[in-house]
């Protein structure tokens, strides 16, 4: 028991000492924040310990080493005056506050019985400065990408207001800019079905193919509709063209099986040679189980009909007025009902035989219906054509 807890003490020291050197190299090496992000993790618990005063000593060397690293950047970056390097002086005040933030919770800490004073600064001021400044200069920029009306630097545009709108809700009047950007930048598709197959197609068919809002599309940049917005100039349709529709003759098909098996049907008693009951020992009749052979005869039917619809997706350019895709689509639904009839002995049939019997004989659904049902497949297809499609930009 003895050697037992000494291991596990050497075990502990082993341990705590791993973490202070792993520190110490990320100090060394110049990482400090992860140096002071594993101290703080350290001092989270029995901070007072005399075994944790070396990670109090690396977090304040740390500490010191990385707010002097983070000046100097500010004032290197301040000199040179570029409003693109506004933004990095922004996160780095904010890296200042949020640090200090994180030791403060851990304070106070020792060194000893002296009490560590670190020596924090007030950055509100120049954070909200800056992120005026990045808002301000990101604001012009996106601006200026707007007024171009190209979908691409729209897209953009888009990015540098969600941007501002991440650390200055609500600056000006970025959000109407944003559904401004997001409109221009927006690839609008006009989507027609075109039936060149001679036959009626439901209207219920067309109707749930044009229903866009069921297929679960989440396309930022791309807008497929329906029907046509006189206040939208399209860039693209998307025609989806029915070539043909096959639907099979209706199908009924028999199949006649027997069944038997032998099963116990009471008891009888037995005979001996001369046709006497037998006696056990005790003088009592013997008997035993009556096995006979049942029959059944057993009838499956099935009713089967089939519909396939062949289409076509073609994407066109209207503004260069030319097919850029198209993407063949093959699209079937299958009707089948099974049921059965038995003559004879039911104790015979098998229990899938016995579970088609409580089956029916439905009429067969019309044609439209058969074309209708199709369409749910022919529905998925469509929808994982759009998704997966991407326009040339």
């Amino acid at each position: 028991m003895r050697n037992f807890t000494l291991i596990t003490l050497l075990l502990l020291v082993l341990t705590s000492c791993v973490g202070r050197k792993q520190i110490e190299k990320q100090l060394n090496t110049g990482n400090y924040d992860l140096a002071i992000t594993n101290a703080l993790k350290k001092l989270e618990t029995n901070k007072d310990k005399k075994r944790k005063q070396d990670y109090v000593i690396l977090l304040e060397e740390a500490y010191y080493k990385v707010v002097e690293d983070d000046n100097n950047t500010i004032n290197h970056l301040t000199k040179d005056g570029n409003p693109e390097l506004f933004e990095t002086i922004y996160t780095t005040y904010l890296n200042l506050e949020q640090r200090q933030n994180a030791i403060k919770r851990v304070l106070p800490l020792k060194i000893g019985r002296k009490t560590l004073k670190l020596n924090f600064s007030d950055y509100s001021d120049q954070i909200v400065k800056y992120r005026a400044k990045v808002s301000d200069y990101k604001y012009t920029q996106a601006l200026q990408l707007i007024q171009t009306n190209d979908k691409f630097y729209n897209r953009e545009a888009y990015t540098l207001l969600n941007e501002i709108e991440k650390i200055n809700p609500n600056y000006k009047d970025i959000r109407l800019l944003m559904n401004d950007a997001h409109f221009n930048g927006t690839d609008f598709v006009l989507v027609t079905i075109e039936n060149q197959t001679r036959q009626i197609i439901p209207e219920r068919l067309e109707s749930d193919l044009l229903n866009f809002d069921t297929y679960g599309l989440d396309q930022f940049w791309t807008a497929y509709h329906a029907s046509a917005d006189t206040n939208i100039d399209y860039d693209y349709t998307m025609k989806l063209q029915l070539q043909r529709i096959n639907i099979s003759p209706e199908h009924v098909t028999e199949r006649e099986l027997l069944r038997q098996r032998d099963i116990v049907d009471g008891w009888e008693y037995v005979l001996d040679s001369n046709g006497n009951v037998k006696k056990d020992s005790l003088g009592n009749d013997i008997k035993q189980d009556k096995i006979v052979n049942i029959k059944a005869r057993f009838l499956e039917v099935s009713q089967i009909k089939s519909t396939q619809v062949v289409a076509r997706v073609v994407y066109t350019d209207l503004k260069q007025n030319q097919i850029l895709d198209n993407f063949p689509i093959d699209s079937e639904f299958i009707f089948e009902n099974i049921f059965g009839t038995a003559k004879g002995d039911q104790r015979a049939l098998l229990d899938e035989d016995i579970q088609l019997l409580r089956n029916r004989q439905i009429p067969f659904p019309s044609n439209e219906q058969m074309v209708y049902d199709t369409g749910e497949d022919l529905k998925y297809k469509l929808k994982d054509i759009i998704t997966r499609y991407r326009f040339r930009n």
